[in-house]
């Protein structure tokens, strides 16, 4: 059965018994991938089944080429979809998620979004924007922000919006990113005042006294959606959704509790609402995210290809134990409510559900904007506390190894990264000039001068030169216990 609002009543999985028709739009949010539907998306669904939160539905904004696609699924769904658990034991849960009630191209119709965020109902504008997308030197000319083609950016669309509100006399709204960023609102906000500033003189002051940029940490996994998901959906529960997510049982949400205009009761959804998300944040990207790092380059060198498989291998599982224990911990603040032990090996955990089926290319995927926010502010925490650092550098010299194109047997490796054209030929030339990769100053800044980080690295990157993954690992945990 084709998934659609003229289907919804029929199809036989848990639903909305909300109706979708009385829902408001009070939150804009851009980037509507997998992981935004499988986490804020759902949490929203959450409230509305309770009935708390009939201001607060969702449009989805798409900026990119790519988005249309997703523009084309949500008009034929009526913007439904189905969010797919993976249990580790290999059973599925199922549910038709509502709360995204509208879908928008900006390129087809940026006034319209613009007019969209510039209305009194929209009160949260949040983002999943990846990593990278807080750069706003990279897109490019900045006059015509929303003036559509190439000039529609979600900078400009919003710096126009909150031109509009200033001049009418209209709150401004919460920016809340969602993005895997240390102080990401904080990041969002030198972003957002800066374009706006540039586009609209004066704005950018309006903004620091009236928009908000509260720091979240989110977490789930959620792998890219494949053809065996929607055979799922449909071999099982009998549902035809041509873009449904998966994603584990697991979900956090960590919110800072900074509004500028309101916002839905999102406790009542079991998001925690605190006054400073640093020490939550740190946990999740220094032990999950940075550890997601350290697993991907060797394990790919070492022959997986999926990162549960990965992760049910002894030795790879005892080399991420280790860098949580010795050097990710150590470089954390205190987490209160949280029990970091057992947070560490429910993650091990985690990675190891067979149900999830995430890639390890997708984990090497952007690695440039990755082991910066993630692994090398441990590196650097570590090198001024004089803490170990040979694993999170051995972690380096597996990308830099893996950055070389070439597998330990001869097979080609694709690099996806934005700077590959730079990092590429970088690490080709590490067998005459070992420390080439590391010299690019505008990935790792001044650690090529950092001897002890150095001769660690040269140590993991000849051992993997010569031994290759596995045996490099053996040697990095027996000095680690001896």
């Amino acid at each position: 059965m084709k998934l659609n609002k003229s289907t919804l009543a029929e199809i036989p999985i848990d639903k909305p018994s909300y109706n979708r028709d009385e829902i408001g739009i009070g939150i804009v949010h851009f980037g509507v991938g997998g992981f935004h539907r499988a986490h804020q998306a759902m949490y929203v669904d959450c409230l509305l089944e309770m009935g708390l939160a009939t201001e607060w539905g969702i449009c989805g904004v798409g900026v990119l080429p790519a988005d249309r696609k997703m523009a084309e699924v949500m008009a034929a769904q009526d913007s439904l979809y189905t969010l797919l658990l993976e249990n580790p034991d290999g059973s599925h849960d199922a549910r038709v998620i509502g709360s995204i009630v509208d879908y928008r191209y900006a390129p087809d119709d940026p006034e319209a979004v613009v007019e969209l965020l510039a209305a009194p109902s929209t009160r949260i504008i949040s983002l999943t924007i990846t990593e990278g997308g807080y750069n706003i030197d990279n897109l490019g000319g900045i006059a015509g922000s929303a003036g559509g083609g190439d000039g529609v950016n979600v900078f400009g669309l919003v710096a126009d919006a909150l031109a509009r509100r200033r001049d009418r006399g209209v709150a401004s709204p919460t920016i809340v990113s969602c993005d895997n960023i240390e102080g990401n609102g904080d990041v969002a906000r030198q972003a957002f005042t800066t374009y706006a500033e540039r586009v609209h003189p004066g704005l950018g002051e309006w903004m620091s006294t009236h928009t908000r940029f509260p720091n979240s940490m989110v977490d789930r996994i959620t792998p890219v959606t494949t053809p065996d998901v929607i055979a799922v959906l449909e071999s099982e529960f009998g549902v035809e959704d041509q873009w449904p997510v998966a994603a584990e049982p697991f979900t956090s949400w960590v919110l800072e509790d900074d509004f500028s205009d309101g916002r839905p009761p999102l406790e009542e959804a079991d998001v925690l609402l605190v006054d400073d998300v640093t020490p939550y944040e740190l946990m999740k990207l220094r032990l999950l995210n940075a550890s997601h790092q350290s697993l991907c380059y060797f394990a790919y060198l070492a022959g997986y290809r999926l990162v549960h498989d990965a992760a049910a291998d002894p030795l790879l599982a005892e080399f991420l134990r280790e860098y949580m224990d010795s050097e990710a911990t150590p470089t954390l603040k205190p987490v209160p409510g949280i029990d970091l032990p057992d947070y560490k090996r429910t993650l091990i955990e985690r990675f190891a559900n067979p149900g999830v089926k995430d890639t390890i290319v997708r984990l090497c995927f952007g690695s440039s904007d990755r082991i910066p926010k993630w692994l090398l502010p441990v590196v650097r925490a570590n090198l001024a506390s004089d803490g170990p650092v040979r694993l999170s550098a051995a972690t380096v010299a597996s990308w830099a190894r893996y950055a070389e194109g070439v597998d330990e047997h001869g097979e080609k490796i694709d690099v996806q990264d934005q700077l590959a054209d730079t990092l590429v030929p970088l690490a080709r030339s590490q067998h005459e000039h070992p420390t080439a990769f590391i010299e690019d100053t505008e990935v790792f800044g001044d650690l090529a001068s950092q001897p002890r980080f150095v001769e660690a690295y040269l140590w993991a990157l000849d051992s993997l030169h010569r031994n290759g993954a596995r045996a490099t690992l053996e040697t990095l945990l027996r000095k680690e216990t001896t």
